[in-house]
């Protein structure tokens, strides 16, 4: 055998073959393990929030200005008009969001009251003679001058999130909520009174939200089967007179499941246009702003119905992709609620949750004819300032609970930025490049190698 030049004798390396994966090179295992190591990073659930309710609001305006130009040219107005006053409201919701989300646990605790003040004062004053305005039967709105009203029932929804959450955090932490009448006193009578209140102006729609709100509380409260039951019982006992002694909500109810326009001696027509609306879109849908149905054919069609409009331009591709940022920011809401040890963030983003969650599937069921068409519209999509504003401000807060989180906040204490300071105070050190200069040698110590 021929030796080398140092008289070795020459190492035969093993050729080897193409290589086999194993169990652990699956790329399939590997792709979720990484998904879900991502899944389960402290930031998940700040980052779903933000970039999800971002993307609603983007998406609703851009739906607005679609499926509102028909409307606004019938009324003699600019085919702009419509979008820039929901334009104007996102812009103010914006400012909110970022004032919830930059706020201090203690003052969302601090201003439940002063806004539960201030609802119920609106509310009361929409019955007032020459100050509340009706609005397609329903007396729930205020003229504040030139096109522009408010709907106070609206920020009754945030009212009673925050300050439900502010009371049970507080009676948990004296231990009291082992008793029923401390878990229902006074969180149901000040329900019913927003209820009532709400009611008197015979909006049902959103008295329905403020009812699965209160329900989302009881359950976050840990309220007994039985206690919550009844509480269930009696309330579907009410609305069910509610309905039965009114012909509209009647016939609302008939529409369930209707092909027709005419479903005998019931007007199903927007019920049934909703339906033809999402039936033509197909896939990929027409197109932006190619909708039919928006041409006078579907009545409210920027408003309680611009699902309808989506499903038709953007097809099912669309209406799915809503429905999963709908999703996204939902699991997001009870991820930040199970993972707090704060009893009001966990009752507040609960309620934000159940807030949100509980209209977007009322408001999508109406329009796929699954459920009664209850007038709400959908959250941060739907035209609409009044409701855009307070539902922004509860998206505000879920951002703020997500960033309390311990182990979110170490995270974003790690994130350094690339200019400027560090967050932790001090100049930060300028960024070196390679140069061909000769960097000075570094002192070492002399037992050092």
């Amino acid at each position: 055998m021929p030796s080398s030049r140092t008289g070795r004798l020459p190492v035969r390396r093993a050729v080897r073959g193409p290589a086999v994966p194993g169990p652990r090179d699956n790329p399939v295992r590997t792709l979720y393990t990484r998904a879900r190591k991502a899944w389960d990073r402290p930031l998940t659930a700040y980052y779903l929030i933000l970039g999800g309710s971002l993307l609603i609001t983007v998406l609703g305006l851009v739906m607005v200005y679609s499926a509102s130009q028909i409307t606004a040219l019938q009324m003699s107005l600019p085919g702009s008009y419509f979008f820039r006053k929901q334009l104007l409201a996102a812009a103010i919701g914006g400012v909110l969001l970022l004032a919830a989300s930059r706020m201090p646990v203690r003052l969302h605790r601090a201003l439940a009251y002063p806004i539960l003040a201030g609802a119920v004062f609106l509310m009361a004053l929409v019955q007032v003679p020459g100050i509340g305005v009706a609005v397609n039967g329903n007396q729930n709105w205020i003229a504040l001058g030139g096109s522009f009203q408010i709907q106070p029932s609206e920020f009754g929804k945030l009212a009673l999130v925050l300050w439900g959450a502010d009371l049970l955090a507080r009676k948990q932490d004296r231990r009291l909520l082992s008793q029923w009448k401390h878990m229902l006193v006074p969180l149901v009578p000040a329900a019913l009174m927003l209820l009532g209140l709400i009611m008197l102006g015979g909006d049902m729609g959103t008295a329905i939200i403020l009812t699965a709100i209160l329900f989302g509380l009881l359950w976050l409260a840990g309220a007994p089967t039985r206690l919550f039951v009844g509480v269930l019982s009696v309330a579907a006992l009410i609305g069910v007179f509610l309905i039965r002694t009114s012909p509209n909500r009647m016939a609302r109810l008939a529409c369930l499941g209707a092909t027709e326009p005419q479903s005998g001696p019931v007007d199903c027509w927007q019920a049934v246009h909703g339906i033809y609306a999402l039936a033509s879109g197909g896939i990929f849908g027409s197109g932006l702003g190619a909708s039919v149905e928006k041409w006078g054919q579907l009545p409210e069609a920027h408003t309680d119905f611009i699902f309808a409009v989506t499903g038709e331009e953007l097809g099912l591709a669309g209406t799915l992709s809503v429905l999963a940022l709908f999703a996204a920011l939902g699991y997001a809401g009870i991820r930040v609620a199970g993972r707090t040890e704060d009893p009001f963030v966990r009752y507040a983003a609960g309620g934000v949750t159940t807030w949100i969650t509980a209209q977007a599937v009322i408001n999508i069921g109406a329009v796929l004819g699954l459920l009664p068409i209850a007038g709400v519209p959908l959250p941060l999509f739907s035209y609409g300032g009044s409701a855009l504003l307070p539902t922004m401000f509860a998206i505000g807060l879920l951002i703020a609970f997500a960033r309390e989180d311990p182990a979110a906040r170490m995270a974003l204490a790690l994130r350094q930025p690339r200019f400027g300071k560090k967050r932790n105070g001090g100049s930060q050190r300028p960024r070196r490049w390679n140069t061909m200069r000769r960097r000075a040698p570094v002192a070492r110590s002399s037992g050092e190698r």
